[in-house]
């Protein structure tokens, strides 16, 4: 079940997500500013060339952590509207398999908050992205910001126990 309020916007979705609904959520008349960020499957990785890419997510869960990232984005920025749209299932080359927008007063906020909130989402939302090459090896991908995330925590964890 999307998560949604009258300024967040988070739901997993099967099939296309649709950039103007994005824009047109986050819309608001005392914002100078909207910002977008589709992500979108390249046809190519490493030197191999991709067909497609496949999602998984425990929804529930992603959706509640994306909703976690909007209030915690609106705590750091001035934001009047925050929306995530992640796709699941399969998403060819050139589709949008997730899409982030937020709108401020004035473009620092809502381009700071957008950057940031494609970035925690990589490393802390539950949801798996599979690569399907045209040599027919497909391959579970790890994001490199969870891993990253995870190694930090880790750190964290040493720096603490060693006090």
């Amino acid at each position: 079940m999307a998560s949604s309020s009258d300024w967040c916007l988070c739901a997993i979705r099967e099939g296309e997500l649709d950039h103007a609904e994005a824009v047109r959520f986050v819309g608001d008349p005392g914002c100078g500013a909207i910002s977008t960020f589709l992500g979108v499957t390249r046809d190519n990785f490493e030197d191999k060339a991709v067909e497609k890419l496949s999602y998984e997510a425990y929804v529930a869960m992603a959706e509640a952590e994306m909703r976690k990232l909007c209030v915690r984005a609106r705590e750091r920025w001035t934001l009047a509207k925050c929306l995530i749209l992640h796709r699941v299932g399969e998403v060819p080359v050139g589709g949008a398999s997730v899409i982030i927008a937020t709108s401020s007063p004035h473009r620092e906020a809502s381009l700071a908050a957008t950057a940031w909130l494609i970035d925690e989402l990589k490393a802390t939302v539950p949801i798996w992205k599979k690569e399907s090459y045209k040599d027919g090896h497909p391959q579970w991908k790890e994001n490199k910001e969870w891993n990253l995330k995870r190694q930090q925590q880790q750190q964290g964890n040493n720096d603490e126990s060693s006090s």
